[in-house]
């Protein structure tokens, strides 16, 4: 199967992430523990213009490998409109996340998360590298963000 659509240009593919970030209400989350067995997950998130911010239990493998890796690699989409986020995880207790993220957490998910009790966590990623495509016409170009910021060319 082929696209026939003309690929997006820079600044139409940064939008259009910038837009599916703010929208989407779940993404995919990958981690791994250190027995290196990989571990992929859906998961509720906010965007808050810099960072992705993730609630789950410590106690499940994907909140241990987060909490102990501070590696993670994040995706929305299906394989034909991809977006690939690698990030920097930071771990979080209720009392130490932002009143705001939690707010905007709630306001975009529904789940007042602080009510979850103490085994659950916050993890803030911060992007380091994205990469966005539409099929094989975008694989050109499709590397949008390296070391944390947006690219130019």
């Amino acid at each position: 199967m082929t696209n026939e659509t003309a690929p997006r240009d820079r600044a139409q593919r940064i939008k259009d992430v910038r837009r599916r970030l703010e929208r989407e209400r779940d993404l995919w989350v990958a981690s791994a523990g250190p027995d290196g067995v990989p571990y992929l997950v859906p998961l509720s998130f906010l965007w808050d213009g810099r960072d992705v911010w993730l609630v789950t239990r410590l106690t499940n493998p994907t909140g241990r490998n987060l909490a102990a890796n501070p590696r993670t690699r994040l995706a929305l989409g299906d394989t034909r409109d991809v977006v690939l986020l690698d990030g920097e995880v930071t771990t979080y207790t209720h009392d130490e996340v932002p009143a705001e993220t939690a707010d905007g957490f709630r306001a975009k998910t529904g789940w007042e998360a602080r009510r979850s009790g103490p085994a659950y966590r916050w993890f803030r990623v911060r992007p380091t590298d994205l990469q966005a495509w539409h099929e094989a016409p975008e694989l050109a170009g499709r590397q949008l963000m390296t070391d944390g910021a947006w690219t130019d060319a």
